[in-house]
């Protein structure tokens, strides 16, 4: 059994640079090769899972047996449908639901049986629509803000120009305070205008760029404004290499999604029980976008809030949508920005008491 497991795989290597989980079996089942994103999912190594019968994985196998035999034996070139599949040492504790691809290959005596999890193609779908309307959003704004800046200073002018010519008359006192809330009020357009077009306007300043200096500017200046009632936790996987990109703006980030946590946890600060968890590992085959990653970074923002308000959760990065009184809604559509001229991106997984920022970056 070891020869049959060793022999074919070497020539399915390049299977590894899949991100979905991929194995070779044989009409009866016997697996002859599973790739690395495989070994990731069972949380088993290569070598244990060569040489046994894949059939077993699966909480139900009689449809996957009976297509990798029609597909050897040439009834049909592929099949597809959904199943369950055990997973970890002990699968009758894990089942891991995925949508089941079988494909000839060369030869008869090798079935391909590729596997994708409903969640990962669920997330694959959802950052490819949440990129769409990033990208379209940013157009929108950019548009919007210079349709803005002309008139705003033309009001703001006027009412300077109104101020004076009320200063000689008697009215001159009543009428300024109006003329006052006039700039005012264009004086704060004109600064929400600005941070909308300020990701835009400034040129990245690239550097060699270590995740977790980032993390611990931003922790300092977190706990800096919530000294008490608030614990944000370390976990970082410290062979992260270092990349390439603007420290700064990558600091303003991941700033922006930690301060947004900090606000949702109000009530739990309040009581003194709010965690902040600052999470990296290293993550393999990461398709951004439409781009497949050799290696990238994951960086969560974990915190212990209410969550996400249901009605705001598939819109929490376009503008000006904010789920506490008061939010401008501009952080976290900053915050996607950079992580977009990254060429990363951010996406949110949220409950009631548990909301996870992932921030994506690719790796050299």
């Amino acid at each position: 059994m070891t020869q049959h497991s060793s022999r074919p795989a070497s020539g399915f290597e390049a299977f590894d640079m899949l991100a979905t989980m991929v194995a070779v079996v044989r009409p009866d089942g016997e697996c002859l090769f599973a790739n690395t994103a495989f070994e990731t999912v069972m949380r088993l190594s290569r070598r244990t899972v060569q040489g046994v019968n894949l059939f077993d994985w699966f909480a139900d196998a009689t449809r996957l047996s009976e297509t990798v035999e029609a597909v050897a034996l040439n009834a049909f070139s592929s099949s597809r449908f959904d199943a369950l599949l055990r997973r970890g040492p002990r699968p009758h504790e894990d089942l891991l639901p995925v949508h089941v691809i079988v494909s000839q290959t060369d030869s008869p005596e090798r079935v391909l049986v590729e596997l994708i999890e409903n969640a990962q193609q669920a997330r694959q779908d959802r950052e490819e629509r949440t990129l769409d309307q990033v990208q379209a959003t940013k157009e929108l704004i950019r548009n919007l803000a210079h349709e803005i800046k002309n008139p705003l200073g033309g009001i703001r002018g006027a009412a300077q120009l109104l101020a004076l010519e009320l200063q000689p008359t008697d009215l001159g006192p009543e009428l300024n305070e109006y003329t006052q809330v006039i700039v005012h009020e264009a004086d704060r357009l004109q600064a929400l205008v600005d941070r909308l077009l300020a990701p835009h306007r400034r040129a990245q300043v690239v550097v060699d760029v270590n995740i977790h200096e980032v993390c611990e500017r931003v922790r300092s200046v977190i706990l800096a404004e919530y000294p008490r009632g608030l614990e944000v936790r370390r976990d970082y996987d410290t062979s992260l290499p270092d990349f390439r990109g603007d420290r700064e703006q990558l600091i303003q980030a991941v700033l922006n999604i930690v301060q947004n946590a900090a606000q949702a946890c109000h009530a739990r600060i309040a009581e003194g029980t709010a965690v902040i968890n600052l999470q990296t590992r290293v993550a393999r085959q990461v398709t951004i976008g439409k781009q497949r990653w050799r290696l990238a970074l994951e960086l969560h923002v974990q915190d212990n809030g209410p969550g996400v308000p249901a009605e705001i959760r598939d819109r929490i990065f376009y503008p000006l949508v904010s789920g506490r009184d008061g939010g401008t809604g501009l952080g976290l559509t900053l915050s996607q920005t950079i992580a977009q001229q990254h060429q990363g991106m951010i996406d949110c997984d949220s409950e009631p008491g548990r909301t996870d920022f992932r921030l994506t970056l690719p790796l050299p």
